[in-house]
């Protein structure tokens, strides 16, 4: 059953006042001398991350007692299927940690797996993107710009972006690079924020690997209410429940005349 406008109301003020806490713990330690751990798959993680992470489950926690939540720092908790919200308190933990404001927090929610909300907070800068299912999106910031993808139907003419190659596997370095060979330009860094720059139709690609779920979740209902199309390599609509077969690879276009020939160059054994 579709959600009623009262719900979604209530689900965006819940992102909103989540991403207020993060940003108020978070202003206060960028470009501190905050020590940094190693997890298990060699990315470094912060206090910072883990007290904003904190921060959001609790504010959900009351606005939404009874959705699950999927966290990259403190794992799932509550339902399993139905409604759950992704967070990633700082995408972008290297930039983060090294003062550059390229990270975001991203706050997204799930219903059977599909995003049906998602918000990118640049809590520095004080720049928000806000996406909703089947609405477009919402820009807040002083820095300038409107949001919506802007028409580039050739790879030729794009601006493709990477957070970074050292994301790949070999094979997967092998495919990227026929894109990038493919477009016009490319750019590295950016993490989420690069996304939310697509979606203000100053990046045209984005090709990256290794994602987890609660990396691009909150990015779907943003690029699609801006205009664009986010996928798999193969083109494939992204789902939470079936995400580990995507094998952690995302595609994101602002126009979609780019996604086949996008394809194309990513698909295996091309």
């Amino acid at each position: 059953m579709a959600p009623t406008a009262e719900q979604l109301a209530g689900w965006l003020a819940a992102a909103e006042a989540a991403a207020d806490a993060a940003g108020a713990l978070l202003r206060p330690l960028f470009r501190t001398d905050l020590g940094a751990d190693l997890k298990a798959d060699h990315s470094p993680v912060t206090e910072a991350d883990r007290a904003a992470e904190r921060a959001m489950r609790a504010v959900l926690a009351r606005h939404c007692p009874g959705h699950g939540i999927i966290g990259e720092e403190f794992g799932t908790t509550g339902a399993a299927a139905g409604l759950s919200w992704a967070l990633d308190p700082i995408d972008g933990t290297r930039a983060f940690i090294t003062g550059r404001p390229l990270f975001a927090t991203l706050i997204a929610l799930l219903d059977g797996g599909v995003p049906v909300l998602g918000l990118i907070d640049q809590p520095v800068t004080g720049e928000r993107w806000i996406g909703v299912a089947g609405r477009a999106t919402v820009f807040r910031g002083p820095l300038g710009g409107r949001p919506g993808c802007r028409s580039c139907a050739r790879l030729a003419d794009a601006e493709l972006s990477c957070t970074s190659p050292q994301m790949f596997t070999a094979n997967e370095q092998a495919r990227w690079q026929r894109l990038a060979d493919a477009c016009g330009r490319t750019s590295f860094g950016g993490d989420a924020y690069a996304y939310g720059l697509l979606a203000l139709g100053r990046i045209d690609v984005i090709a990256e690997a290794d994602l987890k779920l609660w990396d691009w979740a909150a990015l779907v209902p943003v690029i699609a209410g801006a205009g664009g199309r986010m996928t798999d390599w193969r083109g494939d609509t992204l789902h939470g429940e079936t995400w580990p077969a995507a094998g952690g690879r995302v595609l994101a276009v602002g126009d979609a005349a780019l996604l086949a020939p996008a394809c194309d160059r990513l698909a295996a054994g091309a």
